[in-house]
């Protein structure tokens, strides 16, 4: 069986070099076509001449002061020339070969002999595309493009960029799928995708992806389920998918990231119920699934996520009671359980959630009396218990929370004076 596995992880391997050969052969062969039809109409007399200037733009000018033996920043420096009109038709750029590389926006050099290390043309105002010519940046160990007004699909040739650490396309207004040959960057840190047009489904290929401590896919139109294989991304410290048009329900295997500081999954379609591996999660401090279609009960087990600031479960189809466990969250500051199906009553252990700001428990279905234990999140700004189905009268401890902004308790069927408290 060892053997095997071995043979097919070869065998995969085998595939994705013969891939981006493949990408790279389709890009020289683009290249000779243009020659080839600009010297059938008899705008270049010699050929040889015409690939000097298609290839090598950069040697033997400013650009690249060494040029006899800087021959993979001379390759650098062309591959960033052929791609300046495409990906800044504004002329924002000041990449010339009239200018040292050293000086070139964006861009910076390392090692020796020198390539290009860097690319980051963050809110730079670009306006283009992303040019296939990047592919070629072979020595690129980061690569910034967010926040312009870049459109159109990612190319796949960015997924021979295997020195990469960092991708950062965020903020731009990117469209299309995203390529399964992003799972070739395998030295990946942080993958950031975030505020595009992005659509389908999410590759399962990201799994291969085990370096990645950062994986945001947030606010796009991505949809299909979420693949089981994030489970094995085991160094991730944050994902955030949410936003987009995901259903299905969520994997267990996400209990598998024990080293997640932030799960997003809100604002999707996301069904069924919450799995109790998520109280495996204890470094999480921001857990949000608010804004889908989950039903089932509250796990008892998110009880143990001790390290938690922020629970987000509003706007599902939660039912049963809200678990006493809930009342070992003592770092929270936010708990949002509204429009849901909740029923029973308050706990009297949310009173020892002592950092509380914000509770917010109103449109569900909750009934008995206001614990007067509440009376105790003297911290609290905002406390909303409306449309549920209380009853008794009102605690006089609420007026001892002195930083309340909001007490919203309407639509139930509290009795008694209000308290002069």
């Amino acid at each position: 069986m060892t053997e095997l596995l071995k043979t097919r992880a070869s065998t995969h391997k085998s595939h994705r070099s013969d891939s981006r050969t493949r990408r790279r052969w389709k890009r020289l062969v683009a290249r000779m076509s243009v020659l080839s039809l600009l010297v059938a109409a008899g705008a270049i007399g010699d050929p040889s001449a015409a690939v000097t200037a298609q290839t090598a733009t950069c040697s033997g000018t400013t650009a690249v002061a060494r040029s006899t033996t800087e021959t993979g920043l001379i390759a650098d420096c062309d591959a960033l020339l052929g791609a300046k009109a495409t990906l800044d038709p504004g002329g924002e750029l000041n990449w010339a070969t009239t200018l040292a590389m050293a000086g070139w926006d964006g861009v910076t050099l390392a090692a020796s002999p020198a390539r290009v290390r860097t690319l980051d043309l963050d809110s730079h105002s670009l306006t283009g595309t992303i040019p296939t010519e990047l592919g070629d940046l072979t020595a690129l160990t980061r690569l910034d493009l967010s926040e312009n007004a870049l459109s159109g699909s990612i190319p796949t040739e960015l997924g021979d960029l295997t020195n990469l650490t960092w991708l950062d396309l965020s903020g731009n207004g990117l469209s299309g799928s995203i390529p399964t040959e992003l799972g070739d960057l395998t030295n990946l840190t942080v993958l950031d995708l975030d505020g595009n047009r992005l659509s389908g489904s999410i590759p399962t290929e990201l799994g291969d992806l085990t370096n990645l401590t950062r994986l945001l896919l947030y606010g796009n139109g991505l949809s299909g389920s979420i693949p089981t294989e994030l489970g094995d991304l085991t160094n991730l410290t944050r994902l955030d998918l949410e936003g987009n048009e995901l259903s299905g329900s969520i994997p267990t295997e996400l209990g598998d990231l024990t080293n997640l500081t932030v799960l997003y999954l809100e604002g999707n379609e996301l069904s069924g119920s919450i799995p109790t591996e998520l109280g495996d999660l204890t470094n999480l401090i921001d857990l949000r699934l608010g804004g889908n279609g989950l039903s089932g009960s509250i796990p008892t087990e998110l009880g143990d996520l001790t390290n938690l600031l922020d629970l987000y479960l509003y706007g599902n189809g939660l039912s049963g009671s809200i678990p006493t466990e809930l009342g070992d969250l003592t770092n929270l500051t936010v708990l949002d359980l509204h429009g849901n199906g909740l029923s029973g009553s308050i706990p009297t252990e949310l009173g020892d959630l002592t950092n509380l700001t914000s509770l917010w428990l109103h449109n569900n279905e909750l009934s008995g009396s206001i614990p007067t234990e509440l009376g105790d999140l003297t911290n609290l700004i905002d406390l909303r218990l409306d449309g549920n189905g209380l009853s008794g009268s009102i605690p006089v401890e609420l007026g001892d929370l002195t930083n309340l902004t909001r007490l919203y308790l309407y639509g139930n069927g509290l009795s008694g004076s209000i308290p002069t408290e």
